[in-house]
C-alpha cells in the first residue's frame, strides 16, 4: 500500500469517525416536547441557571458564612469528623464511648438522613444494611438515649439553608432577623449571638448535645492536631482546638455536599436524555399543575419559609423520648414563642428522598407515593393542628393516577444523586469503624 492510499483510506476513516461522533451527539441531545415544556416552565421561575448546583469543589459559589471562609483543608477535616466515632467521649455510660458520629443519624446510602424512622446516637447499637437496623439499647434507661423529638433532616444540600433545623432556630441571621429576645440557652438559641450563620452554629451545639469531644487532648491521641494546624493557621492556638473550630470544619464539609450529578442537573446542563421521558413528565408537574415549586424553590428544592400541613408527629411512630405534648411538635412556634407559628415547620429540600421510607417531621409516610397522594388529596392528618393554621396552598391538587406516577419518578430518580459515596472518606483516623462502632454495627458493617 503506497503512501497516498493510507492517507485516502485515513481520510475515509477521520469521516466516518466524524459523521458517527455527529449522530451520536444529535442522538444524545434530542429534544423532545417535554424538555421544550419544562424549559418554558423554567424561563417562568426565573431560568434554568437558577436551579444548577454547583461543583462541590467550587469553594467560590457556594453559599458560606463570611466568618468561616470554605476551603479544601477544612472541607477535607470536617468529612474526617463528622464520621468520626473516636469523638463519641461523652455518652451516658462508659459502654457507649466511640460507638456513634454525626452520621449515625445522617447516613450517606439513606440521603444523609436516618434508615428509620428516628434517630439514635449515644443509646442505640446496630446498623443493618441502610441504617434501618439501629435499635434502643436495652442497657440503657428509656430516658438516656440521644435520640430528637422530630425526624433528623437531611444535610444535602445543606449550604442552601439559612437557618437550620425544622423550626430554624440557629443562625442570628436572615429568617432570625428579629426574633433575639427568645434566643436562649436551653435550645441552644443563645448561641446565635455569635453572630454565625446556621450551619456554623448548630454544630457548636450539635457536639455538644450529641455528646462529643473536641479539645486539644483529644485532636492529639486521634491524629487530628496538624489537620486543624493546617486547615486554621490563621487561629491562635488557645482557640484552635476548639468545638468552634471543628463546627467550621464540620460546617464546611455540609456545604460541599451537593447533589450535582442527579439526572435533573445534568438535564439543566444540556444533556436531554439525562432523564426519561416520565420523569420529564413529572419535572413538568412538579413546576406546573402540582404547583410543587410554590414551596420548593431554588437551587436545592427547599424553602427559607414554615408551613403547617397537619402532618402527624413522631410520637406517633413509636419514638422513644417524645410525646403528644412534647414541644417541639410546635414547629416554628416553639422558637419565637409565638402562636401564628405553632405546627408551621421548614420546608426541606427534595434531594435523594426515595434513599429512605420515611418522610415529614413524623416519619408518617413511608413512600413517595404516600406522600404525593397526601399532598393531591390535601387532607390533614394531624387533629391536633387547628384548622385555622393549616396553610392556604395545602389544597387539593387534582392530579390522576398517571400524573401521580410520573410526579414520583421525577422525584425519585430526576433528584436522586447516585453517587454520594463520593462524600464518604475510606477511614478516619481512630481506625474505628463507622458510622457506628458498637459491636452490632461492627458485624453489621463487615469491620469487626
Amino acid at each position: 500500500m503506497n503512501f497516498y492510499t493510507m492517507l485516502q483510506n485515513l481520510l475515509k476513516l477521520t469521516f466516518l469517525v466524524l459523521l458517527f461522533g455527529s449522530c451520536a451527539k444529535d442522538q444524545i441531545y434530542v429534544t423532545t416536547d417535554e424538555d421544550y415544556q419544562l424549559e418554558s416552565l423554567l424561563t417562568q421561575h426565573g431560568g434554568k441557571d437558577n436551579y444548577i448546583l454547583p461543583a462541590a469543589e467550587n469553594y467560590g459559589i457556594i453559599p458560606q458564612d463570611l466568618n468561616n471562609p470554605l476551603t479544601r483543608e477544612k472541607a477535607e477535616l470536617g468529612k474526617l469528623l463528622f464520621f468520626e466515632t473516636g469523638l463519641a467521649l461523652a455518652p451516658m455510660h462508659d459502654f457507649g464511648k466511640e460507638t456513634y458520629s454525626c452520621a449515625t443519624c445522617h447516613v450517606p446510602s439513606a440521603g444523609f438522613r436516618p434508615g428509620r424512622p428516628q434517630g439514635i446516637a449515644d443509646g442505640g447499637i446496630g446498623f443493618g444494611d441502610n441504617g434501618e437496623g439501629r435499635a434502643f439499647n436495652g442497657n440503657y434507661e428509656v430516658t438516656e438515649p440521644d435520640v430528637q423529638g422530630l425526624r433528623p433532616l437531611s444535610v444535602l444540600n445543606a449550604a442552601y439553608v439559612t437557618n437550620t433545623t425544622w423550626n430554624g432556630r440557629f443562625g442570628g441571621n436572615d429568617l432570625n432577623e428579629g426574633t433575639e429576645a427568645v434566643w436562649n440557652e436551653a435550645d441552644g438559641s443563645e448561641l446565635n449571638h455569635l453572630g454565625f450563620k446556621g450551619l456554623e452554629t448548630q454544630n457548636i451545639e450539635g457536639l455538644h448535645v450529641h455528646r462529643m469531644v473536641i479539645n486539644k487532648d483529644v485532636l492529639d491521641t486521634l491524629g487530628y492536631t496538624p489537620l486543624f494546624d493546617e486547615a486554621f493557621n490563621d487561629v491562635p492556638e488557645e482557640d484552635r482546638y476548639s468545638p468552634q473550630y471543628a463546627s467550621f470544619a464540620l460546617s464546611a464539609y455540609l456545604r460541599t455536599l451537593i447533589t450535582n450529578e442527579a439526572p435533573f442537573q445534568y438535564w439543566l446542563k444540556g444533556n436531554k436524555t439525562a432523564m426519561s421521558e416520565e420523569e420529564k413528565r413529572g419535572a413538568n408537574l412538579f413546576f406546573g399543575k402540582a404547583n410543587c415549586s410554590t414551596c420548593h424553590r431554588g437551587r436545592s428544592l427547599n424553602g427559607d419559609n414554615f408551613y403547617a400541613i397537619g402532618v402527624d408527629d413522631l410520637y406517633k411512630t413509636g419514638a422513644i423520648n417524645t410525646n403528644a405534648d412534647d414541644p417541639r411538635n410546635l414547629g416554628r412556634g416553639e422558637f419565637t414563642q409565638n402562636s401564628e407559628d405553632n405546627y408551621k415547620f421548614k420546608v426541606p429540600q427534595l434531594y435523594n428522598l426515595g434513599d429512605a421510607p420515611f418522610y415529614f417531621h413524623g416519619a408518617s409516610k413511608k413512600t413517595l407515593e404516600d406522600v404525593v397522594e397526601y399532598f393531591n388529596e390535601a387532607t390533614p392528618e394531624n387533629f391536633a393542628v387547628p384548622p385555622t393554621q393549616i396553610s392556604a396552598g395545602f389544597k387539593p391538587l387534582n392530579l390522576t393516577d398517571i400524573e401521580k406516577r410520573n410526579l414520583v419518578s421525577f422525584i425519585r430518580n430526576g433528584l436522586r444523586d447516585p453517587n454520594l459515596e463520593r462524600y464518604v472518606p475510606e477511614a478516619v483516623l481512630s481506625g474505628n469503624c463507622f458510622p457506628n462502632n458498637d459491636v452490632f454495627s461492627q458485624m453489621d458493617l463487615g469491620c469487626e
